[in-house]
């Protein structure tokens, strides 16, 4: 991942697109990429089985997940992207737990610098000048930002009380049981 201190823009000419979530935001995306440069090579990494209506094949190459299992298949692809050296690396982040690990293992292996696609078509430039948007894009997704801010700190701070009841609780009814002992049968 280059470019994170530069608000420098590599032109589109090699772009890796990692479908991580919604494949309608995929498609609305590629014809702008298409439209506004028209040299630009996109290739895409995706896990449905196939390709989005307006890609374009003979602009790209696809890779699925599905077929990098393990391992050593794994390495394979990341030397097959390598090798494109990609300009710029895009990865859709629509707050749906769809290749969570792929994406990001693939933003940070990536040449190209970063932008991010969220679930309502905006995107940002992951780089130095967005830090505001990275900031809120995070707490957002953690659940400290707009409403439901107030419930997740609340129950961050009471975790602890709880447990704490809860152990305390059980201590107390296992140490009120009086061990028992066996009368014999014959007594």
């Amino acid at each position: 991942m280059r470019y994170l201190t530069s608000r420098h823009i590599p032109p589109f000419d090699r772009t890796l697109l990692v479908e991580s979530g919604s494949r309608h935001l995929v498609e609305d995306l590629l014809p702008g990429i298409y439209d506004h440069h028209p040299a630009a090579q996109v290739d895409l990494v995706t896990c449905y089985a196939g390709l989005p209506k307006t890609f374009r094949p003979e602009r790209g190459q696809a890779w699925r997940v599905t077929d990098y299992p393990h391992g050593a298949a794994r390495q394979r692809l990341y030397a097959e992207l390598a090798a494109r050296r990609h300009t710029v690396c895009g990865i859709v982040c629509s707050g749906e737990p769809i290749m969570t690990k792929w994406k990001w293992m693939l933003a940070l292996r990536s040449p190209g610098k970063l932008f991010i696609l969220n679930e309502n078509g905006d995107y940002f430039w992951a780089d130095r000048t967005e830090w505001r948007t990275m900031r809120h894009f995070a707490l957002f997704r953690a659940g400290l930002a707009g409403a439901g801010a107030v419930r997740t700190l609340a129950r961050l701070l009471l975790f602890p009380l709880t447990l704490t009841y809860l152990l305390l609780y059980a201590g107390w009814v296992h140490a009120r049981r009086k061990p028992r002992r066996r009368i014999p049968a014959g007594a």
